[in-house]
């Protein structure tokens, strides 16, 4: 679609949002930038941007006007596709872009993409690593922090882009193709979001939509739900494994990662010599590994990268250690299934903090998890009754309500004995308290550095 000339709105003026439209203004077309927040400042969001006539800033109500003007709307990922809003440009006839589909439409050289309820950061990451270390011109990009759209005008067509992909940003794609995809796994999440599980499966699947013959999809073996998905695809396949030998892909067995190409197998590097903890992280690293090997890296770059690579900032990070208790920031934990990870890590007695904004999920299997390893439950924000209610259900008693997390860090200082972990793991999201995990986990880490 050529964007020059064209009336674009973007909807949405957050971070995402503000990419987008400096993005469209840089292709030369008429935007409108919109978010539905009356009390944002106009003269602070056109700080922000290119000074030209090209811009109008809508807050507040979006006319019928307007819409009627429109060729193209970019969404920001964190805008419902199903407000009325969006519902009455879809049945004028606009065209509906996320701000991945604009990106990939602007940018160059090849994409390798990650999506999966869990897991997403730390192996987007570790896969930007190593095509760091295999090639010059590298861009990490999407739901990890960086926007695509500011990354996308820079790029020739010597790029490799890795790119966190969230159900949220898959949900409005029409010819974005990766030459390498993966999905993680797939656990409830975002159902408030989705609505429904099934609703939330088609769109994860959607990151393999627009591959060819020629592309690689990399899915989890242990998951029924890809492994099904996998045995429908014309691209072609390759899984990684937790729990089985596979004769072809990648898997772990007898404490070793290893990759089977059918005729030959060929060890990764020992678990052992990771410093990512936890079968999860595992998992991450053979998805990484095998995405990275789909698209041609020597398999001597991956294992150096492997083994020198340390987990992501808020995923189960270490933060120190205060009279022989030893804290952790699991603040990306943001849904049960992120948080059992979270806990199996744990290899000692645990206070753990949970709660927060509540999406919709359900918990018992998150207590269930708890395995004798959990001393004390300390809950805070919306969820707490909720969680709460759950646990005594299923005999778990020993729960704690704290008003702040403030109020948290210190209950667990107070209590904690030497050689226990204090556990951030909400398996909640963090609206209502905080903007973000990271600036909750990030909080964390300053009141346990203060103790």
């Amino acid at each position: 679609m050529r964007l020059a000339g064209i009336t674009a709105l973007v909807f949405g003026a957050g971070i995402s949002g503000i990419g987008a439209a400096k993005l469209l203004l840089q292709k030369s077309a008429e935007v409108i930038l919109y978010d539905g927040n009356a009390e944002k400042k106009e003269e602070e969001l056109r700080a922000l941007l290119p000074g030209d006539g090209r811009l109008e800033i809508v807050l507040g109500a979006l006319p019928e006007a307007v819409m009627r003007r429109l060729d193209l709307v970019v969404m920001s990922p964190g805008v419902p596709c199903d407000l009325p809003e969006v519902l009455k440009m879809k049945e004028l006839g606009i065209r509906i872009w996320g701000e991945v589909e604009l990106a990939y439409a602007c940018g160059r050289g090849d994409v390798l993409a990650v999506t999966g309820t869990n897991g997403k950061t730390t192996t987007t990451s570790l896969l930007g690593a190593i095509m760091q270390a295999w090639k010059k011109e590298v861009y990490i990009v999407g739901n990890i922090g960086n926007p695509y759209t500011e990354a996308a005008p820079r790029m020739t067509d010597e790029a490799v882009t890795v790119a966190e992909i969230s159900s949220f940003q898959l949900e409005t794609i029409e010819r974005f193709a990766p030459r390498v995809s993966t999905i993680l796994n797939i656990t409830p999440d975002h159902l408030n979001r989705h609505h429904t599980m099934e609703e939330y499966i088609r769109v994860k699947e959607l990151i393999a939509s627009n591959q060819t013959a020629e592309d690689t999809c990399v899915l989890n073996y242990e998951d029924e739900i890809l492994r099904k998905f996998g045995a429908t695809l014309h691209t072609r396949v390759l899984y990684f494994s937790s729990l089985h030998r596979l004769d072809r892909g990648m898997y772990l067995e007898d404490g070793a990662i290893r990759y089977s190409d059918g005729a030959q197998v060929t060890e990764l590097c020992r678990t052992s010599e990771l410093y990512l903890l936890g079968r999860h992280n595992h998992e991450n690293v053979m998805a990484a590994a095998l995405m990275a090997i789909a698209y041609g890296v020597p398999v001597e770059v991956i294992r150096e990268t492997v083994k020198s690579f340390r987990a992501v900032e808020h995923r189960i990070e270490y933060v120190t250690e205060k009279n022989g208790v030893v804290y952790y920031n699991d603040s990306k934990g943001t849904n049960p299934d992120a948080a059992i990870k979270g806990i199996q890590a744990m290899d000692r007695p645990t206070l753990l903090i949970g709660g927060g904004y509540d999406k919709g999920s359900s918990y018992e299997e998150w207590i269930q998890s708890f395995d004798g390893k959990v001393k004390h439950l300390v809950l805070i924000g919306q969820t707490r009754e909720k969680i709460a209610e759950t646990a005594r259900a299923l005999g778990f008693t020993d729960i704690v309500f704290a008003e702040s997390l403030e109020e948290a860090v210190q209950f667990c200082a107070d209590h904690a004995q030497r050689g226990d972990a204090v556990l951030l793991s909400p398996a909640c999201a963090s609206w209502g308290m905080f903007p973000n995990y990271e600036v909750r986990g990030r909080r964390f880490k300053e009141l346990v550095n203060q103790l």
